[in-house]
């Protein structure tokens, strides 16, 4: 999948289960690998009707996500004859790994995925800061959650604002925090790229919370999100 894969179960935990199913999504979904089915849609070679009925789902919900997002998460953001899903895939690819965990009956596990989490049980968690590599923007305790967080920080520009082409301004990092990580990477992807304009977006969503950080180190955090924050600072009160 391109980037760091962790799995953290407090018990046995069926570790060997959940990396095949990552890999075997890499090898549907791979941008980057020649026979998946992604590289042959892309190629022409391959309908997206007749692929796999996974990359099918997938792909339905890519649409959906782009027509609730205004454009704004577009996995044909690129280019309309580049098709890339990756921004749904990774977390799609985790929510289906943690219900592998699920089933299995482990009770508390922590999947990251390039930084992003799916959580089962109570757990604390740092947000990187931005710009300042040695500290975190914010601490949460959150218990059966996922958290999603884009910026530039890590991979550099590499999200653009669809309808103009242009990598937004005035935001450094969007953070989304609710029960699905593969629509909280959306919605992430997707605020960031509305620059400015994501907070009053992220502000309606219906249950999924957000913290977007602007340029001069301005926060702009939902009710819930602050609950999050609460709820760790008294945490750490407690253990001090």
């Amino acid at each position: 999948m391109g980037m760091p894969v962790l799995v953290e179960a407090r018990g046995p935990a069926p570790f060997d289960a959940v990396f095949n199913w990552l890999r075997f999504v890499d090898g549907l979904f791979s941008t980057y690998k020649d026979e998946s089915q992604i590289s042959r849609i892309n190629r022409g070679e391959l309908e997206p009707s007749r692929a796999h009925p996974l990359v099918r789902d997938v792909l339905e919900r890519c649409e959906e996500l782009r027509e609730e997002t205004s454009g704004y998460f577009d996995a044909r953001a690129t280019s309309p004859h580049w098709l890339d899903p990756s921004g749904l895939v990774k977390g799609w690819a985790v929510d289906r790994a943690a219900a592998i965990l699920d089933e299995a009956r482990v009770a508390e596990f922590a999947i990251s995925a390039g930084g992003d989490m799916r959580l089962r049980g109570t757990w604390r968690v740092g947000i990187q800061h931005p710009h300042e590599r040695d500290k975190i923007a914010a601490a949460l305790e959150v218990t059966d959650l996922a958290i999603a967080t884009s910026g530039e920080y890590a991979r550099g520009t590499h999200v653009y604002d669809p309808h103009t082409g242009q990598p937004p301004t005035g935001v450094l990092s969007v953070t989304i925090a609710g029960p699905e990580l593969a629509t909280a990477d959306a919605y992430a992807t997707a605020a960031f790229a509305m620059g400015m304009a994501g907070p009053d977006w992220t502000a309606r969503l219906d249950g999924y919370e957000a913290m977007t950080i602007l340029t001069g180190d301005v926060v702009v955090t939902s009710p819930g999100f602050r609950r999050l924050q609460s709820a760790a600072a008294r945490a750490i009160s407690s253990v001090g």
